[in-house]
Formats: C-alpha cells, sequence, structure tokens
C-alpha cells in the first residue's frame, strides 16, 4: 500500500472591502452590468450581486457593523408603532369632526 498523500490547500486571506467600496462597485454594476464591473474590479460576480441585493433590501443599513444596524432598526420599530398611534387618533379625530359637525347642522 502507498501512503495516502495528503493535500493541504494554501490557506488565502480573506479579502475585505469597505462598506464605500461595495456601494461604489454596486453604482458601477448598475451602470455597466454586473458581469462587467465585477471583471473590471477584481471581484467575484457572485459578491457583487450579493451586495446589489443587500442595497436592494436594507438601503443604506446593508453594510452597517451589526450594532449600528439594531440600534437603526429599533429606532425603525419605535417610529413605526409611533406612526401607528398617530394614524389610529387621526381617525378618531376624524370620526369626532364629521360627528360634531351634524350636530351643529
Amino acid at each position: 500500500m502507498t501512503p495516502s498523500k495528503q493535500t493541504k490547500k494554501a490557506s488565502r486571506t480573506r479579502r475585505t472591502f469597505t462598506p464605500e467600496f461595495k456601494r461604489e462597485a454596486v453604482e458601477l454594476g448598475r451602470r455597466i452590468g454586473i458581469a462587467q464591473a465585477a471583471s473590471d474590479l477584481g471581484i467575484t460576480e457572485s459578491n457583487l450581486r450579493n451586495w446589489t441585493k443587500a442595497i436592494s433590501s436594507l438601503g443604506k443599513q446593508a453594510f452597517l457593523p451589526m450594532s449600528q444596524r439594531t440600534d437603526v432598526e429599533a429606532e425603525n420599530r419605535r417610529l413605526r408603532e409611533e406612526v401607528r398611534v398617530l394614524k389610529m387618533e387621526r381617525e378618531i379625530l376624524k370620526k369626532a369632526a364629521i360627528y360634531f359637525a351634524r350636530d351643529d347642522a
């Protein structure tokens, strides 16, 4: 029997990209196409597609650190609740105005 060869994969360092680079790459991809932009920037198409999806779904929050993103999400929840209450109050005031307008006539 021959000893089995153990192949070692060359460990690659993972490249990191700044949020500004990602945003600009997505913008370039929208202008000239994802394949061409990825090729020009030296990144994979799948990276650029993932960044595009992230920006589409999260907007400006797409590449924020999780700690900042959760703060923004909490603020959004609070504001949505406030909007819900204000809409409910507005509906009550509309009904009251209609009621009092009939009473005066």
